[in-house]
């Protein structure tokens, strides 16, 4: 019975041994690899231990095995590159729907002369009149707009003649930019350019502005002269002088007849008086059918009465089509409506949606562009451009562009006030569309937008069997009085193309769902194996890491205990009980039990059978 309880107690204490525990670490990186390579999912690992006898064998999946490995991760690292490029697929949709009819801006082409600068614009004719005969031996007619305005040079010379003569008109040489002597003979007039000269307020430095055509020299310099004048109207509502029935005869939208609450009114320094069609946002236009039917339709007067010849050279009407609460750039995006001919402009309705964050650098409103919009109006790419050059307008000019908005606190430039801001102006103007600047950089496009496809068609309005009849119409109605009657009046049309409009949107191109995917594919491409057999490599790191922490923590310990024994200098040498003290207290305590375990059993010292105790006695 004692012989049967101890081996009962033996194999009891074999499989406690054997038993796993709760946390296990192995003795080494050799038996580490080896229990991995001969457990794990993953293809190939078990090569590495099965042909560890032949070394050509392991050797070789060795070198494919990482191998593979390293073509799986480049193939990771190309998936994780495209995910953080962040691209985009394009939506389009074709919606069909009732749409709401966009702004339309309508202005005269033609600056008007104004009451309030009336006198200064004939002085300025005058003096344009004498350098144009200076310069091209031509003598323009100029109309005066009363009696009363006689050009007389000392009474010039006190006001604007001082300021155009610091800003002269010039012939220059095509090769070089020296002045043209006033008393030089007569010269070739193609082998010379026309422009002027701008110098800063201490004359130290000089910018020329030079042109190879002579007409736009001579815009270009009259308009600068222009703005100086208009800038020296202390009130803006001076130059509010509309005449909505003298340039608008009649006005139809949806069959139904235009009124005052249908339009509103503002100055361009250049195209003159513009009327904004549908820009009230509380009662906007909707178009009930598509055709030229269910659109705008506008008979405009294009006869240059009163107007500025120095500052535009065409007849007829500009035209833009833009969105509400947005302003009318008509440098940008207007078009020219011809005298005498009937302009039928169809649209298609675009919308653009961009994703913001990472995805691009569109903005939602604004906000977040270091820009401050000058505009009372949304936000929009060219309101933030003009507002930056405008910005940078005052900052280095010290006074404001007269085309743009004033900010807070400034005025605009004057050269009666600004002496040098012509100067300043157009070194500012070089640097901005070189993009010096930054302002093409700043400002963002936004991240929603609304665009309108034109397509136009001409036609010759009235024609010649009904040109009778519509022109003696309009002038029992409208007081048309002008002799040349072709050349005086013009029909705009614009209507939608079609109900349907496109919308351009974007959505991620690669989410986080489809890196996983991607992940995933080259991983089974690779190894065939799963996400289990990802944690059991990672568990392998882990093992890796936490044996090599053990082992550099026990060689630790043990250098320290050999440091802390070491004998003193004059002390005995006790070098065999340090050894066995060694022996003693180093942790090796796995081999004490292995040793243990090896001990003979008590089997072999019982007696066997019943003749042992005779056998005792008898010894």
């Amino acid at each position: 019975m004692r012989e049967e309880g101890v081996g009962q107690e033996a194999e009891q204490q074999q499989k406690e041994d054997e038993k796993e525990g709760l946390i296990e670490f192995y003795g080494s990186y050799q038996e580490l690899f080896q229990f991995f390579c001969s457990n794990t999912t993953i293809h190939g690992a078990i090569r590495l231990v099965c042909s560890k006898k032949n070394k050509m064998k392991t050797a070789f999946w060795s070198v494919l095995f990482f191998l593979t490995f390293g073509l799986m991760y480049w193939q990771f690292g190309i998936l994780y590159r495209e995910y953080f490029s962040y691209p985009v697929n394009l939506n389009l949709n074709l919606n069909s729907d009732r749409l709401t009819f966009p702004a339309v801006t309508l202005c005269t082409l033609n600056p008007y002369r104004y009451s309030a600068i009336r006198k200064k614009l004939d002085e300025l004719d005058q003096i344009t009149h004498q350098t144009l005969l200076d310069l091209y031996d031509y003598n323009m007619s100029l109309a005066r707009s009363d009696g009363s305005a006689q050009f007389s040079r000392r009474r010039t010379s006190r006001s604007l003649l001082h300021h155009v003569q610091r800003h002269p008109l010039r012939r220059q040489k095509r090769d070089n930019l020296v002045s043209l002597p006033e008393n030089s003979p007569s010269v070739d007039k193609n082998d010379w350019k026309i422009g002027f000269v701008l110098c800063s307020e201490n004359n130290e430095d000089c910018f020329h502005q030079t042109y190879s055509s002579g007409v736009d020299a001579v815009r270009e310099w009259y308009s600068f002269h222009y703005i100086n004048i208009l800038a020296q109207v202390p009130d803006a509502k001076d130059l509010d002088e509309s005449d909505f029935e003298n340039f608008i005869y009649a006005c139809r939208f949806n069959e139904a007849t235009c009124d005052k609450a249908n339009y509103t009114h503002f100055h361009h320094p250049l195209y003159g008086n513009c009327y904004t069609f549908n820009d009230n946002s509380s009662s906007l236009w909707t178009s009930s059918l598509p055709g030229i039917n269910n659109g705008l339709s506008l008979v405009v007067r294009t006869e240059q009465n009163d107007f500025i010849p120095l500052l535009s050279t065409v007849t007829g009407a500009r035209v833009m089509v833009h969105d509400q609460n947005e302003p009318a750039f008509m440098d940008d995006g207007g078009f020219n409506v011809r005298p005498g001919i009937e302009t039928s402009i169809s649209m298609r309705k675009e919308m653009t949606e961009r994703l913001g964050g990472s995805y691009s650098d569109c903005t939602e409103d604004g906000s977040d562009v270091p820009v401050q919009n000058l505009y009372s109006s949304r936000y929009t790419e060219q309101v933030c451009i003009r507002s930056c050059f405008q910005l940078n307008m005052v900052e280095r000019c010290s006074c404001a562009y007269y085309f743009y908005p004033l900010p807070d606190g400034a005025e605009y430039c004057d050269y009666t006030k600004h002496i040098a801001w012509g100067y300043c102006y157009y070194k500012l103007l070089a640097e901005f569309k070189a993009d010096v600047l930054g302002c093409f950089h700043k400002c963002r496009k936004p991240c929603k937008m609304t665009e309108y496809q034109l397509s136009a068609g001409y036609s010759r309005w009235p024609s010649a069997v009904s040109e009778d009849w519509v022109f003696y119409m309009l002038s029992q109605q409208n007081k048309y009085n002008i002799t040349s009657k072709r050349n005086g009046v013009a029909k705009v049309n614009i209507f939608f193309e079609e109900w349907n409009y496109k919308t351009n949107g974007e959505s991620p191109a690669f989410t986080v769902v489809t890196l996983l995917s991607q992940l995933g594919n080259q991983w089974s491409l690779w190894f065939g194996s799963s996400v289990l057999s990802v944690m059991e490599l990672a568990e392998l790191i882990l093992d890796f890491i936490v044996i090599t922490f053990i082992l550099a923590f026990r060689r630790f310990r043990s250098k320290r205990w050999h440091t802390s024994a070491r004998p003193p200098p004059n002390s005995h040498d006790n070098t065999a009980f340090q050894d066995e003290a060694s022996g003693l207290g180093a942790p090796h305590r796995f081999t004490v039990e292995a040793v243990v375990t090896t001990l003979p059993s008590y089997n072999s010292l019982e007696p066997r059978g019943p003749s042992m105790d005779g056998e005792t006695g008898h010894e």
